[in-house]
């Protein structure tokens, strides 16, 4: 009898026993990408695509099952089902963990109900639409003990973890402000897509603002094959419009500008942002412990202020930190998302990706560095390993569900700030506002019956 080579493990196959039973949960242009890395890797097996679309759940079945007939052998693995409800894998024994890459407003829910099943997650960012909703993940993953990384993969690209451990190290002193972007909705809603509902959206207006808002939208014919009670799912209930899903999909995230689907800014960047802000800083598991308004006059911008007295400087544009802020020098370079601008005590640096190098000054700041290159390739990120590796290991992975949870409370907070149009001061401990009750009515909502956290 002979077997092929990757039945015993050889040509970098792993073993048929040892690779990891998963699920995708949500087939969208995130969930698109997750699907062709897992299948990519031969330490996954994919059992199961979910997906309240027909049309993608199946395309994705289609798409691993024709990769595993041509790389693996047809008949040597369970073939990969389409299924419509993620409630219906959950029940697996075959099935050791999922990758959740749904809307935001059924990250908590999926993630809760993936670990009570004794499933290890990987959840898309932002993990919450709330501050109550992200704690509860966090209880929920610690007491099923199960494996959990926020899709926060930024922090995993090589040279950004370096900029980020000179940061935390000490290597700027002491570091006096960070700057990061909050993108407000006109980056969003003043796309072509939107223009047949400007009289719904009224753009001259809102697009002015950060928070995700409620729009009523017209109700359109659902699509062939889309289950969209299941859709909204927790959500208050919205008739279909095609803005909020329609194939193929006209973005990552076409929902993310709506209250009850998404948190703007924290589902496009913000979330990877601050993830790698807090890293630096060491505030990973914990966060500011001030709000300020821009209408006291203290600070032009919104900012929050930690207990170390870093400053976290939201603009809307690098061109404010050159003025009104003169934190960098006037040629500097400053471009990209998904991080921030770093001001200490012996200088600046960058950890922003998508926008070319890492910039900083003076030039001794990158001699006491070291780094290996300053270019930031986010194709060089080792964030599904990490997982892979912590599901074997069972140890904590690089952005868990506390610091998931961390990540996505400040852009909660900071929303709560603007939408009451107040400083607020945080207690990131007892994660309450001091003093504010209608700050903290704002901090959980209740789901739409019958679902429940």
């Amino acid at each position: 009898m002979i077997l092929p080579a990757s039945v015993w493990g050889a040509n970098g196959q792993s073993l048929p026993g040892s690779r990891v039973g998963v699920a995708l949960i949500g087939r969208g242009a995130m969930g698109g990408g997750h699907l062709r890395r897992l299948i990519s890797d031969p330490a996954f097996q994919v059992l199961a695509v979910c997906d309240v679309d027909r049309q993608r759940r199946e395309t994705g079945r289609d798409i691993a099952n024709e990769f595993y007939a041509a790389n693996r052998g047809k008949d040597k693995f369970q073939s990969c089902v389409a299924c419509n409800d993620y409630r219906e894998i959950l029940s697996r024994s075959d099935i050791d963990a999922v990758l959740i890459a749904t809307p935001d407003h059924w990250h908590s829910f999926q993630s809760i109900d993936a670990a009570r099943a004794g499933k290890d997650v990987y959840c898309e960012k932002p993990v919450s639409v709330t501050v109550e909703e992200g704690r509860r993940v966090v209880e929920a993953v610690r007491r099923y003990g199960r494996v959990f990384q926020t899709g926060t993969q930024y922090r995993s690209i090589p040279t950004i973890r370096e900029v980020c451990q000179f940061v935390r190290q000490g290597g700027l002193g002491k570091v006096k402000s960070v700057f990061t972007m909050l993108t407000n909705l006109g980056t969003f809603i003043g796309g072509e897509r939107f223009k047949p509902y400007s009289s719904v959206m009224n753009p001259a207006v809102c697009a002015k603002g950060y928070v995700p808002l409620d729009f009523a939208l017209p109700a359109e014919p659902v699509p062939e094959g889309l289950d969209w009670d299941l859709w909204v799912g927790p959500g208050p209930f919205h008739p279909y419009n095609s803005l909020f899903h329609i194939n193929p999909s006209p973005g990552v995230v076409p929902w993310s500008f709506c209250d009850a689907f998404g948190v703007t800014s924290s589902t496009w960047h913000l979330s990877h942002s601050v993830d790698v802000i807090q890293y630096a800083l060491g505030m990973e598991n914990s966060g500011p412990v001030e709000i300020i308004h821009p209408s006291t006059g203290e600070f032009p911008t919104l900012t929050c202020r930690y207990a170390t007295g870093t400053l976290l400087h939201f603009v809307d544009h690098w061109g404010l930190v050159k003025d009104p802020y003169h934190a960098v020098p006037e040629k500097a370079r400053l471009a990209g998302l998904f991080g921030g601008i770093f001001v200490g005590e012996r200088g600046w640096l960058t950890s922003m990706t998508t926008g070319g190098p890492i910039e900083g000054g003076p030039e001794d700041v990158f001699e006491a560095m070291k780094l290996k290159t300053r270019e930031v390739n986010i194709g060089a990120n080792n964030h599904h390993e990490n997982w892979l590796e912590c599901i074997h290991s069972r140890r904590s992975p690089s952005s868990n569900e506390e610091i998931g949870h961390r990540s996505a409370s400040l852009g909660h907070i900071a929303y709560i700030a603007l939408q009451t149009g107040q400083s607020l001061r945080w207690d990131p401990v007892l994660e309450q506002f001091a003093g504010n009750s209608t700050a903290n009515r704002l901090l959980s909502r209740l789901p739409r019956p019958p679902w429940r956290l």
